[in-house]
């Protein structure tokens, strides 16, 4: 017998539920919750809460009204979801099974509500069981939703299909698995695109949408049944729902992601499809899934080019969407002066540490861009003069829930980058076709038309920069004046425009310095301290973006723009310090030590400091602020050790928290583990100001720091890649500028050393990062080697075991293999003879990677010590003796004829010749093998 609720626990339950939410008097709820908590103690409750919920009508023993009972029915289906998400392994078999045979009655309720929350129920089952612990589900919902029996109503059909849905956006995966034999999604999808063809438009729309959760992957199921999906697309797409059509569009977007060659034949047809869709203004959602179309057709090389007969009718829909709506016009009108407003916290962006430490041959201590923190990204817009935005055709984008309607991927946002896009693709023709735009609304009399055009100005820029650019001597002049525009939003705009072309105006000849150059600089400079906090970040981002690209031609202006940053300090609140920093730092990086001027240095720092003082050691301000003052440190040099001291310390204390804080995480579960970019930042500003000291003073810093070597190592073992890698560069610098103090630690140093080069231990899905703690590791060898030289024996067996296995590795990157040769050629300084038996094997990869080096201090190191290992056992170098000399025939003059360190490498090679030349009959004849180029340069270098 079917099993059936008792009386009294019935009605008291559906009054709790009722009374759990009672707005209105909270002493009723309150107890209503303690007493649904002790009725989670009943083995039956969840049978009890799916009666309770799929009952449409209220029990007769239970008296209450309609509007009562709906909320006891919906507190239900939400008390018995979260039940299923906590608990469902520990819920009895007898319940599982009574759920599961009356919750698809839930599905037919008239309220669309009620149909959500079985939908809900049904997708936690599936999620939490999995599809073979409910494996009639399916079908059943397929079932109701064909009709199959002629008596399901169209509530019915519409809850079982928001259902499916959600089951596919859930279990993508699971359902192209096979089980016994059959992948549920061969199966379901035919059915899918049946259901495209339902009179209910909101069966169609979500029966699309379920196929938009599969076409991205490009199961089987998708790829035999692609051309039939485009016959239904083709019939949808003038569909009188928008739901629909908006997911037409995605579908569209979907296949000319993955089969281009299908999108293709029918592109004129499409774009003007999507130009009609894009004009849709009653309906944004769907006008931004047509806007995308032009961002993925755009970025792929064998659609793009179809699209340019179009460019005249595209291009002017992409300026019409860039106009704010009207809900943004009236939100952004209220937006004044609000400078001196204290920001919210939830308005603080949250800043994430970028490591700099990366010791890659191609790009030594790896490079910081200085769009870090976003500097040139357009207001309110997402372009990045690198990449576009993260919002790009990602389907999570969606479901953006972020507070501020700034920061969410909509149709302006999307068009401004498909601009962007198509710019650097078809140039000049897409600023024909923008020209006349520009011309009618830049100086128009509604400031959204203005901010519109200076923002698709902006957006060309980078692909348009050739033929903007005679235009530019008119138009600078013009957009530095809207620097004064009454609207923020219009001086926002043009600060992030004006830094799309500041690398334009800062390389003209000093004339054309003189007339827009500087005048924008300076424009940008004042608005940094504008009224309204938004024109104050832009301006900021624009400044670095404008560091970036004039670089050093900003020295002889590092006084004025080091007094408006100090300006900057005093005024800005909490949030746009994130971007100030990020000037500072980029200017430091690219003026480097320009800065290091007493009457710069005596203003600068007491207004980072005054920062560094608030700031708390466990906020995330610290992350940029660690990392500008590493810029700082490099560019100040020496000019930095009077302030060296308290930092130093505070970087250490910063560690040896985080240490200390991570060992209670592992032994306390409960406790959440510390945030590890409080290291990174924190051992890279150690590196940065062990640099920029005299050694002298740099030594004195790591005495007065006790177990400083032991916070090193212990980082050094972290599980997380970011902190090793730093690690391993701190430890590099100290063996170049604090060898003294780190020499007694080296055993304990080393054994952690050798067994990070290890590439078993690189992770799958981070082995960028993974190679880079490599890389660094690499480098601290060949450091430490240098200075400990014959001290390396109790060493050299293991390292060259780690170190052959790496240059011996063909799939591992060239700058790994890179490093590791110059990190053997430099063991061989001290240790030559331990190396000289295993020649004849390293010598060929040893050379092979050494090539791609660049001619540098460390490389001549690396072939000095290769150098003395050829003169112990020179017989091995047999096999590839001419690649050694023709790698020695293009080295550097400098470094054969430098200072008194650089003789041995010039010395060196003179003795291993001597050796040949006492070995080889006809040495000239030998040598006449090499390219005569080659000969003429061993002559001129070394007299050969």
């Amino acid at each position: 017998m079917a099993w059936q609720p008792q009386d009294e626990p019935l009605r008291q339950l559906t009054q709790c539920l009722r009374d759990s939410l009672s707005g209105h008097d909270q002493t009723v709820q309150k107890n209503a919750e303690i007493m649904l908590k002790s009725a989670k103690q009943s083995p039956d409750i969840d049978k009890y809460l799916a009666f309770v919920f799929s009952s449409s009508q209220p029990p007769p023993i239970v008296n209450m009204d309609a509007n009562s009972y709906f909320q006891a029915r919906a507190a239900a289906a939400v008390m018995l979801k979260n039940d299923i998400k906590i608990s469902y392994k520990t819920i009895p078999d007898s319940s599982k099974s009574y759920i599961q045979s009356t919750i698809l009655q839930g599905l037919q309720d008239p309220t669309p509500q009620m149909r959500g929350y079985a939908g809900n129920v049904i997708t936690e089952v599936v999620r939490q069981g999995g599809l073979m612990g409910w494996p009639q589900i399916l079908s059943e919902l397929i079932n109701i939703i064909s009709n199959t029996t002629g008596n399901a109503s169209a509530e019915a059909q519409e809850g079982s299909m928001g259902a499916l849905l959600k089951i596919c956006e859930d279990n993508k995966k699971a359902l192209d698995k096979e089980y016994q034999g059959q992948r549920p999604l061969g199966f379901m999808f035919p059915k899918l695109l049946e259901f495209t063809g339902s009179p209910l438009p909101k069966v169609r729309a979500e029966a699309l949408a379920s196929i938009n959760v599969f076409v991205p992957d490009k199961p089987q199921a998708v790829l035999t049944n692609l051309e039939l999906l485009l016959q239904h697309l083709f019939r949808l797409a003038a569909d009188p729902s928008d739901e629909v059509r908006k997911h037409v569009c995605r579908s569209f977007v979907h296949i000319a992601d993955i089969a281009p060659q299908k999108i293709i034949p029918h592109m004129e047809g499409l774009v003007d499809y999507m130009v009609t869709q894009q004009r849709n203004i009653e309906n944004a959602e769907l006008a931004l899934d047509a806007a995308e179309f032009w961002l993925c057709v755009g970025e792929d090389e064998k659609m793009r080019e179809h699209l340019g007969p179009h460019l005249p009718k595209l291009v002017p829909v992409l300026l019409e969407s860039m106009v704010y709506n009207e809900d943004d016009i009236l939100r952004l009108e209220g937006e004044k002066e609000d400078a001196e407003l204290e920001d919210r916290e939830e308005d603080i962006k949250p800043a994430f540490a970028t490591t700099k430490s990366a010791r890659l041959a191609t790009n030594a201590n790896g490079e910081n861009s200085a769009t870090a923190n976003g500097t040139v990204v357009a207001p309110g817009v997402g372009i990045d003069d690198d990449e576009l935005s993260d919002g790009e055709i990602d389907d999570d984008d969606d479901d953006d829930t972020s507070g501020n309607p700034e920061e969410q991927w909509n149709l302006r946002k999307c068009s401004a980058a498909a601009l962007d896009v198509l710019a650097s693709v078809f140039h000049g023709p897409v600023f024909e076709a923008t020209l006349p735009y520009l011309t009618e609304n830049l100086n128009h009399a509604e400031w959204p038309n203005r901010e519109a055009a200076v923002l698709a100005l902006g957006a060309i820029a980078d692909g348009c920069m050739s033929v903007v650019e005679p235009h530019l001597p008119m138009l600078t002049p013009y957009l530095i004046t809207l620097l004064q525009d009454p609207e923020p939003v219009v001086r926002q705009i043009t600060c992030w425009s004006l830094g799309r072309y500041s690398g334009w105006a800062s390389h003209l000849d000093e004339g054309g310095k003189q007339q827009f150059f500087l005048p924008m600089m300076d424009g940008i400079l004042k608005r940094m301290l504008d009224s309204n906090k938004r024109v104050q970040e832009a301006a900021a981002s624009a400044f670095a973006n404008l560091e970036e690209k004039a670089n050093v031609e900003l020295k002889m202006f590092c006084p004025v723009i080091v007094r408006q940053f100090v300006e900057c300090f005093a005024k800005y609140k909490d949030r746009n310090m994130f971007i100030l920093y990020d000037c500072v730092q980029t200017l430091a990086e690219h003026v480097g030590p320009a800065l290091a001027r007493e009457d710069l240095v005596s203003i600068l720092m007491p207004a980072l400091l005054q920062r560094w003082n608030k700031v708390s050691d466990k906020s995330r301000e610290m992350f940029p602020l660690l990392e500008c003052l590493s810029y700082v440190a490099t560019a100040l040099g020496p000019l930095f050790s009077r302030y060296a001291s308290g930092i130093f310390a505070r970087c250490v204390g910063i560690i040896h928290r985080n240490l200390e804080e991570t060992m209670i995480s592992k032994d306390n579960p409960g406790v959440e583990e510390p945030d590890k970019d409080f290291l990174v930042t924190s051992l890279d500003l150690l590196s940065a100001i062990i640099q920029a000291l005299d050694p002298a003073s740099s030594s004195q810093l790591v005495a007065a720091t006790p177990n400083f070597f032991q916070l090193i190592a212990v980082c050094m073992k972290d599980p997380n890649n970011d902190v090793r890698q730093s690690a391993y560069a701190l430890l590099g610098d100290c063996a170049i500028y604090v060898f003294e103090q780190l020499q007694p630690c080296l055993p304990t140093i080393m054994d952690i050393l050798i067994a990070q080069l290890d590439l078993s231990q690189i992770v799958v899905g981070a082995e960028e990062t993974g190679y880079s703690v490599i890389n660094n590791a690499c480098w601290s060898v060949g450091e430490i080697s240098m200075r400990q030289r014959e001290g390396m024996q109790p060493y050299v067996e293991r390292l060259l075991q780690k170190i052959a296995t790496i240059l011996f590795d063909e799939k591992v990157p060239e700058s790994l293999n890179e490093n590791a040769a110059i990190a053997l050629g430099r063991l061989g300084v001290g240790c030559a003879q331990y190396l000289s038996v295993h020649l004849a094997e390293l010598a060929p990869p040893f050379l092979r990677a050494i090539r791609n080096v660049m001619w540098t201090d460390e490389k001549g190191h690396a072939l000095t010590g290769f150098m003395q290992v050829i003169s112990v056992n020179p017989q091995a170098m047999e096999q590839c003796l001419l690649d050694f000399f023709s790698e020695m025939s293009m080295a550097d003059r400098n470094l054969v004829a430098g200072h008194v360190s650089q003789k041995a490498f010039g010395e060196t090679f003179q003795q291993v010749v001597q050796q040949y030349k006492g070995m080889i009959p006809d040495f000239d004849s030998f040598l006449g093998n090499l390219d005569p180029t080659q000969r003429a340069r061993l002559r001129e270098l070394y007299g050969v």
